[in-house]
């Protein structure tokens, strides 16, 4: 039987003066489908009227919305128009008088109100400019990148808005990467610049970044220097230009953000954001299904290597909405640590992985959510997972006292925003991601690319271009076009699963390839095994994403080792955890005598997954060697 709703708008008053009721209503639609046909039917229409209703300011008009020619990969936008990120969320709100707002807070990892810290859009503009003055002092000129690896701090904000003021390009990396994953993202963007920090403090416990950002470093060429952010060095780059108080010339289609998504190929994708493009959807999403409002807290548990922390920090302050930057773990110096922060701020929006929740649901050391005044909450927002439906109400219930939608978002780094999303006005079951989100002709496909029955599982695809959809991959147009393109021609590829119920509520049911996602950081297989066979002993590996009550999917490594080598399953592990970073690290790694493969040498990891869960292998008839799943039955369940 399909679940019943759980949340109803009707019962809420706010939900009738949202943005989106607001939008809809101006344009003669009596409901949500009805503004969503609309959209899709005409796309330039719908990306047109909702940049002028988000307020986004031009430093010269467009004439052409968007431009198809070269057909849907190859689709332009806003043609003709100049248009600045830092320019909209930044600089302006200063100019209007609203530089005493708080733009940002800043939580660090002791939990210390001492090292708390609130910036205000006049305290940011003033050093985005020193910033953005240094860059340019220091040769950064458009189209250069600029590379991150720091967390969720006050300088990540600055370098990101300095960055695009110049016209060049911001690139976020994960701080939790080692040394390798981190060489390998600044090489192939050709970093100039790299900002990082030269310690990471989690737990109250220290971790020398400074080492592995310099081992990386000195092996990119393109790199001319190093900015610690977190010490001295950090104020002295900041004096080394003349502040820049104007944004450069920027062109809509000018590239301004490159965040780098795994594949299963093992090299990373570099995708490719453009300043309307990240202004469009960032700003649509974060207004008509967040219903963000000036100076109301937006609290995201996310970091800048992710696609969230960028989606939140140019969407809300698109609209003086201020974004708490939190730099610690959720359940540290107490197991309350999210909800003291949401009390203490008046968080009004608070998004949080499955995985996330997952951990709070077990949390002993503290009140929980009960235990601290949620009154100001109400929206909760979500992304990166599928659900399981008694986390998914443990949220709803207990954080948002059941008055509080759970905005389940879907979409991905391809294309910095969702597919699917719902909005204030949606009824919403357990799980569910709403509907196609606005401006977006979303569908599921069949195998034979022909919509799925209501009720049956079908390929996610999107079947019209939209701004923010990647510009190719950074150096690689067939795997771009071979990544999106091939499957079904003509029609965007997403790579999940997805089935709408005969109510007309969408569901994900998790990727369609092998690239996993743990804790919500999506790793392709080939990554991973790449690390694992840098090891000597090591001949090949294979990995697969086993279901994990914490992480949502825990890694699973298994390895063939050269003649007459050997190797403990702590090194190996240690291994991963070096070059992609402890969040990464696997749950095992099994030494096996082969690996089973097709006999065209590809590795079955599907048919693995299967054989270790201790279900069938399914059809093995291409495997080469189809004794090696002994090895791996033998180990299901270790």
């Amino acid at each position: 039987m399909s679940p019943p709703f759980i949340w109803h708008p009707k019962d809420h008053f706010w939900t009738r003066d949202s943005h989106v009721a607001r939008f809809m209503k101006q344009h003669g639609h009596a409901t949500l489908a009805e503004l969503h046909a609309a959209s899709v039917r005409d796309t330039a229409w719908f990306w047109d009227a909702a940049l002028k209703d988000c307020g986004v300011e031009w430093a010269r008009p467009y004439g052409t919305v968007k431009d198809e020619s070269r057909g849907f990969p190859w689709t332009r936008w806003f043609l003709g128009g100049q248009v600045n990120v830092a320019h909209n969320c930044v600089d302006r709100h200063v100019r209007d008088g609203h530089g005493g707002e708080t733009a940002l807070f800043y939580e660090s990892d002791s939990g210390r109100e001492e090292e708390s810290r609130r910036v205000t859009f006049a305290e940011l503009s003033g050093l985005v400019n020193r910033c953005a003055g240094a860059l340019r002092a220091a040769g950064v000129k458009a189209g250069d990148s600029v590379g991150l690896y720091a967390p969720m701090q006050v300088p990540t904000v600055v370098v990101l808005f300095a960055t695009m003021k110049l016209g060049a390009r911001f690139v976020p990396i994960f701080c939790g990467y080692g040394e390798d994953a981190l060489r390998e993202r600044l090489a192939s963007c050709e970093a100039k610049i790299l900002f990082a920090c030269g310690t990471l403090t989690r737990r109250g416990k220290a971790t020398d970044t400074a080492t592995i950002a310099r081992a990386a470093a000195a092996k990119v060429p393109s790199l001319t220097r190093t900015v610690w952010v977190d010490m001295a060095d950090w104020e002295a780059f900041l004096g080394t230009g003349t502040p820049l108080a104007a944004c450069e010339p920027t062109a809509a289609e000018d590239p301004c953000l490159i965040i780098y998504t795994s594949g299963t190929t093992g090299r990373p994708k570099g995708t490719v954001h453009t300043q309307a493009g990240c202004l469009a959807q960032m700003g649509k999403e974060l207004r008509y299904a967040f219903n963000v409002q000036p100076g109301e807290p937006f609290f995201w548990v996310t970091d800048i290597g992710w696609m969230m922390g960028p989606w939140e920090i140019i969407g809300c302050l698109l609209y003086r909405t201020p974004i708490v930057l939190f730099d610690g773990a959720p359940n540290y110096p107490t197991g309350d640590r999210i909800w003291e922060i949401c009390a203490k701020l008046g968080v009004v929006t608070l998004g949080c992985s499955p995985t996330l929740i997952r951990l709070l649901m077990r949390g002993t050391d503290g009140r929980g959510p009960a235990g601290y005044d949620r009154s100001r909450l109400r929206v909760l927002g979500s992304t990166g997972e599928v659900w399981d439906e008694a986390s998914y109400l443990w949220y709803f219930e207990n954080v948002g006292q059941k008055r509080c939608p759970v905005i389940n978002i879907s979409g991905g780094t391809e294309i910095v925003g969702c597919h699917l999303s719902p909005t204030p006005l949606t009824p919403l079951k357990p799980c569910s991601v709403g509907g196609p989100s606005l401006g977006m002709d979303v569908a599921a496909y069949t195998d034979e690319g022909q919509p799925a029955p209501r009720g049956t599982m079908g390929h996610l695809v999107c079947r019209q271009p939209a701004p923010s959809m990647t510009k190719s991959f950074l150096h690689d147009d067939a795997r771009y076009l071979e990544t999106y393109f091939q499957k079904f021609p003509g029609v965007w590829y997403h790579g999940d699963w997805a089935k709408v119920d005969e109510d007309g509520q969408w569901f994900l049911f998790g990727r369609t390839d092998d690239t996993m996602k743990v804790a919500g950081k999506r790793v392709g297989p080939g990554e991973v095994e790449g690390a694992l066979t840098t090891h000597p002993a090591v001949s090949e590996a294979a990995v697969i994403g086993v279901p994990d009550e914490l992480k949502g999917t825990a890694l699973v490594c298994f390895v063939v080792l050269k003649p007459g080598q050997t190797a403990t399953e702590k090194e190996l592990v240690a291994q991963v955890a070096k070059q992609l970073g402890k969040p990464l690290a696997p749950k095992n790694v099994f030494v096996i005598p082969a690996l089973p493969k097709t006999r065209s040498g590809k590795i079955v990891r599907a048919a693995m997954l299967r054989v270790f869960l201790g279900q069938p292998a399914g059809d093995i008839t291409s495997i080469d060697n189809p004794g090696a799943f002994e090895a791996i039955a033998a180990l299901g369940g270790v």
